[in-house]
């Protein structure tokens, strides 16, 4: 019995990354890091209703969201992926409408974006971003110039069977979409070795006759540069890649969870490693890149950037009740006209 090997990632010969682009991939963390942790803030002082955090993610989503081109790519988030909003210039409070359950996926625009509705369905995201890439290759794009889709989900995620489909839609018909999976240690309350089988999401891959790269998530630099990598073997016509970015979700799964329940605070502090933003702040320093001047101003623009999304939250209004029903198809159905009839009728009295 023969069996075809799994091809390698192209090698991207781009030119390494500039001091003035690592500093900015350390402003971009910083102000990732504080917008995050006042975000929960802000839950607990009821400014906003449920977030999802993202402490010690902020280097695998920054460094992805970094290597995006955003004249031609598309990203397809979860309800996780501040860091890469940010890092892709969305306007943050646009972004973070969905967690004031003021608009459904975020009041941005896709399209101008190039960053699609918060989803929240697990695993989700990741059929829409293989229909989105299998439509570039319909579009009959030469190789070097299609758009690439990235869709993100996490190690619990994995486990759906919507990724198993996407995966090999993806391969059989080589589509230009990259999985970027967080694998943060944690689907929920359950440790990655208790619900994926061998332990590595990217290990699967090879079933699927997919290249795969498995790269420390606490590292920047190295999430950008394989992504970039994956980005390149993708708009070259070479179909999907896997992306399993080695991280550690330092707190809860969500607002609502207490990681109490399922592990100690000693054991959270043993298995997180060393804190990504202190790792990158340390290396700038070594190499000289910048000094701590820079960081006390990266710091000081943080905090500025926060007060402003916060004031910004604050002040959004209300969504009218009635755009839950414009908003479910392109032409209204019988039964939702009907429900939206019944409606207006009970609320406004019409």
């Amino acid at each position: 019995m023969t069996t075809n090997p799994v091809p390698a990632v192209v090698e991207d010969d781009a030119a390494p990354l500039t001091h003035p682009q690592l500093r900015e991939l350390y402003n971009l963390m910083a102000a990732v890091r504080h917008l995050d942790t006042s975000a929960v803030a802000w839950q607990r002082q009821g400014i906003i209703p449920g977030y999802a955090p993202e402490l010690g993610q902020e280097a695998a989503q920054v460094g992805s969201g970094y290597a995006v081109d955003r004249t031609r790519d598309f990203v397809f988030p979860t309800y996780r992926e501040m860091g890469v909003a940010r890092a892709m210039g969305l306007d943050m409070v646009g972004y973070m409408s969905t967690h004031k359950a003021t608009w459904h996926g975020g009041m941005y625009n896709p399209l101008e974006s190039r960053f699609a509705p918060i989803q929240a369905v697990v695993a989700g995201s990741v059929l829409h971003a293989v229909g989105w890439a299998h439509g570039q290759t319909l579009a009959g794009h030469a190789a070097g110039e299609m758009g690439v889709a990235m869709t993100y989900f996490g190690d619990g995620a994995s486990s759906q069977g919507d990724v198993h489909e996407a995966m090999n839609f993806a391969a059989v018909m080589k589509s230009p979409v990259v999985f970027f999976i967080q694998n943060n240690g944690w689907a929920i309350s359950v440790p990655t070795e208790r619900q994926v089988a061998g332990g590595s999401v990217a290990a699967r891959a090879a079933g699927y006759g997919i290249p795969s790269l498995q790269v420390d998530g606490n590292d920047v630099v190295a999430v950008y540069e394989a992504t970039r990598s994956a980005f390149a073997h993708c708009r070259a016509g070479n179909g999907p890649v896997v992306i399993e970015a080695m991280t550690y979700r330092r707190g809860p799964h969500s607002t609502a969870d207490d990681p109490g329940r399922y592990r100690t605070l000693e054991e959270e502090r043993l298995d997180a490693g060393e804190d990504p933003l202190t790792r990158f702040r340390q290396r700038l320093l070594e190499e000289g890149v910048a000094d701590e001047a820079f960081f006390a101003e990266a710091q000081r623009l943080a905090e500025e950037e926060e007060e402003a999304v916060r004031a910004g939250i604050a002040d959004l209004g209300p969504r009218p009740g009635s755009e839950m029903f414009s908003l479910v198809f392109q032409e209204p159905t019988p039964a939702l006209q009907s429900q939206a009839t019944a409606w207006r009728e009970e609320s406004e009295h019409v």
